[in-house]
């Protein structure tokens, strides 16, 4: 199947992701490897103009990843996924979008 990105994790999403439980871990994991495949909004959903958040649910507790598109190559799409979370609320907070926004500006600013 062809996927429609090839993602990129920041530092703080591998040190996120080793924070976990290795169930919590592989299954994040595994709604990403599926989002590329599909593009389903229930895993990869846009918050703003510019970020998206990867959404997966287990064991009742909800784990962000916020990400962001990077387009710039004309042969491979790329998602940055910049930091995550274990959300405790039903809002997005607005200072994690924010921190996305300024990892993404960092990043074109940088032009890597």
């Amino acid at each position: 199947m062809l996927e429609y990105f090839r993602i990129l994790y920041s530092d703080e999403v591998e040190t996120f992701l080793d924070s976990l439980d290795d169930k919590a871990r592989r299954k994040i994991l595994y709604n990403i490897d599926k989002a590329k495949l599909t593009l389903d909004s229930k895993l990869l959903k846009k918050l703003t103009e510019e970020i998206w958040v990867f959404r997966t649910k287990f064991n009742t507790i909800q784990y962000r990843l916020f990400a962001f598109w990077d387009k710039s190559d004309n042969k491979h799409t790329l998602v940055i996924a910049t930091h995550g979370i274990v959300k405790k609320s039903q809002k997005t907070l607005k200072a994690e979008i924010k921190k996305a926004m300024k990892i993404r500006h960092i990043y074109f600013e940088n032009d890597f």
